[in-house]
């Protein structure tokens, strides 16, 4: 939790001020889109168009509607009467008429008497001998003025006042539709008498104050639709609507028109079809939805501002997902499919959805991923600066880039493997830190590591750590190269010469001693150790003591570097000249040690060599061709240490070190 936390803080570090308040803020407005998208111009049609598909896709399956059953005015009524506008006031006189005989529960007209006619003494005679509960259509000039002027709304109220003795009564036939000219929603409620036509002829209470979504339903089978249509001119003969009298006994009857271009209304079912439906039709639908006595569920503002933050939430993992594309990739599918799913999903369950988001729940999501994945890009490469900046300072540059890109290859678990392990000291530091000032110690110190740790990094080395005045590097780990052996050697000589420059005083600093190195080859365990809290990549074995301890034997054997054997045959031995075979301590198998050329007085000499390798035949010349030689340069020290040790041991012989 607290590796965690620290991750966190780190980040929003590396991220800024800035950055996180402008990712704040379009956060927010991704919230605010996937919340408000329905009052958002910009993305209102894709709202009302996503609205219309999942009402089409989740509207129920019903056998035909028994209650209700639409008498209605075709083309082919219009042919025969004659009359294409206002409808024949005859034939619906008629149908009036004989539709009263056959003992509906109720008619309701969706037609508007609002103009004189001549056949109207006709429709007037045949109102005043009605039995049955029947509503006409009204609208008022003031609920309606684009389409009913005032002279219209007193003709209506005037004829309906003159048959006010008859069971015919006004009712609000309003229908109405969005701004896109689709009817979805029931109608405003009344504000004056009459009564909605749906109120009026169901008796049903409880929808007077009600503005929720229609109930869309579609036919179980294609040629039973959801309501019963009968053209009226089967009603206005007597004999022939009296052999209907079982369609129409104790149903609503909603006589109306259903022609191609009057009266006709896009739906949601539209979206898809393609078909719209005449203004009896929704009527039907509203009184259907009554007498069921059914309302879809409004969705509470909590609910929708919990997934307007649930699709900012989603967007902003999976933006800010710092995975491969084997995981982003399912979870962004997941995500967009929960999203897309849910409009749907809560339609399909009774809930109204209208004014619920789903492409500003897509929009937000988009608009949080985009954010989030940016912020994690710029933190990510701020991360990656940081990281390839602190990675430079253990490991070389191509190393490092190669580890950000394939972090797997620095290994988490240890690994076996073979490496050049390299150890370096200064010789008599201990005394400098307690003959200077703290000040002064610090600053060489840390010039002399910057300097050491420029030349192991120059020649691909990878830093493991610092011991105070000791560095510790090797080559091999995390990556091998071919050329390792050769950087390796490169890098051991080229320490000892800086060293060199250490041993002579400055203004700034003090002389200091010489630079010892220490190098071997062999295996051991890499991998990041040392728990959780405080990792390291480091290497653990027998090989690096063996470095560690030639590092010392520079002491005893007056030489600047030292290279095992199985390290020099990998480096080739003619880089190097041979000081003899020792034990170190902790050791018992001997081990042959070579100074490096061009490190310390070590010059490539192949006379020596010979000699050497003479004496080691058992040649009793070689050791005084040797003294001779080692005469002739004093200040090589490691030769006349080296024909000491000769001396001492013989031929084939080891010296043990302390």
């Amino acid at each position: 939790m607290k590796v965690g936390l620290a991750n966190l803080q780190r980040a929003i570090g590396l991220a800024g001020p800035m950055r996180l308040l402008v990712t704040g803020l379009v956060l927010v407005l991704a919230l605010m889109v996937g919340r408000y998208s329905w009052n958002m111009p910009f993305a209102l049609a894709a709202e009302r168009g996503l609205y219309d598909v999942r009402v089409d896709l989740s509207a129920p399956r019903i056998d035909q509607d028994d209650r209700i059953v639409l008498v209605v005015f075709t083309e082919e009524t219009l042919a025969a009467t004659g009359k294409r506008s206002p409808l024949d006031r005859t034939m619906l006189a008629r149908a009036l008429t004989n539709l009263d005989k056959l003992g509906p529960r109720a008619i309701g007209v969706d037609i508007l008497i609002d103009q004189p006619q001549p056949e109207d003494p006709v429709l007037k005679q045949a109102l005043l001998g009605m039995k049955t509960p029947t509503y006409f259509g009204f609208s008022s000039n003031a609920e309606n003025g684009e389409f009913v002027m005032p002279w219209q709304e007193a003709h209506m109220r005037g004829f309906f006042g003159s048959v006010a003795s008859a069971p015919v009564r006004t009712a609000n036939i309003r229908l109405d539709v969005d701004s896109d000219n689709t009817w979805r929603q029931w109608p405003n409620p009344a504000q004056r008498p009459p009564k909605l036509l749906v109120g009026a002829i169901t008796g049903v209470t409880g929808y007077e104050r009600y503005r929720g979504s229609a109930m869309f339903r579609k036919p179980l089978l294609a040629d039973r639709p959801v309501f019963a249509s009968l053209p009226v001119d089967l009603f206005g003969n007597p004999d022939t609507a009296a052999a209907l009298k079982d369609a129409i006994a104790g149903k609503i009857v909603l006589v109306g028109a259903d022609l191609p271009e009057v009266d006709r209304f896009i739906t949601p079912f539209t979206r898809i079809s393609g078909a719209t439906t005449p203004g009896v039709e929704l009527h039907a639908v509203l009184i259907a939805q009554a007498l069921d006595g059914r309302r879809l569920q409004p969705l509470s503002p909590v609910v929708l501002w919990g997934l307007a933050l649930l699709a900012v939430v989603l967007g902003s993992l999976t933006g800010g997902l710092d995975s491969g594309a084997r995981l982003l990739v399912p979870f962004a599918v997941i995500g967009i499919g929960l999203l897309g799913w849910l409009p749907y999903g809560l339609q399909g369950q009774g809930f109204d959805t209208y004014g619920m988001s789903c492409a500003g729940l897509g929009l937000g999501w988009l608009m949080a991923l985009m954010a989030s994945g940016t912020l994690a890009r710029i933190v990510g490469a701020e991360q990656r600066k940081f990281a390839q900046g602190a990675l430079g300072k253990y490991l070389p540059r191509d190393v490092a880039e190669q580890i950000l890109r394939d972090p797997a290859r620095l290994a988490l678990q240890g690994e076996r493997r073979p490496i050049f392990a390299l150890f370096t000291d200064i010789e008599g530091f201990t005394s400098m830190c307690q003959s200077q000032p703290p000040e002064v110690v610090a600053s060489t110190l840390n010039e002399y590591l910057d300097t050491m740790s420029d030349v192991v990094l120059k020649h691909g080395g990878t830093i493991d750590k610092f011991v105070a005045d000791a560095v510790v590097a090797f080559w091999g780990a995390p990556l091998a190269r071919p050329d390792d052996a050769a950087r390796a050697l490169a890098c051991a000589v080229e320490m000892a010469q800086a060293g060199e420059r250490f041993k002579v005083a400055t203004p700034e600093r003090p002389a200091m001693g010489r630079t010892r190195v220490g190098m071997h080859w062999g295996d051991v365990v890499v991998g990041n150790f040392g728990g959780e809290g405080r990792i390291q990549y480091t290497a653990l074995g027998d090989s690096m003591n063996v470095a560690a301890r030639l590092e010392g034997a520079n002491k005893t054997l007056k030489t600047a570097a030292l290279v095992s054997g199985e390290a020099a045959s990998q480096m080739g031995l003619e880089n190097f000249r041979a000081m003899g075979r020792v034990r170190v301590r902790g050791r018992q198998k001997p081990i042959e040690v070579y100074e490096p050329i061009g490190a310390g007085t070590a010059v490539d000499d192949k006379v020596l060599a010979g000699l050497y390798a003479a004496f080691e035949r058992g040649d009793p010349t070689a050791l005084a061709a040797l003294r001779a030689r080692s005469a002739a340069a004093p200040q090589d020290v490691a030769l006349a240490y080296l024909i000491k040790r000769m001396e001492q041991v013989g031929p084939g012989g080891v010296y043990d070190l302390d």
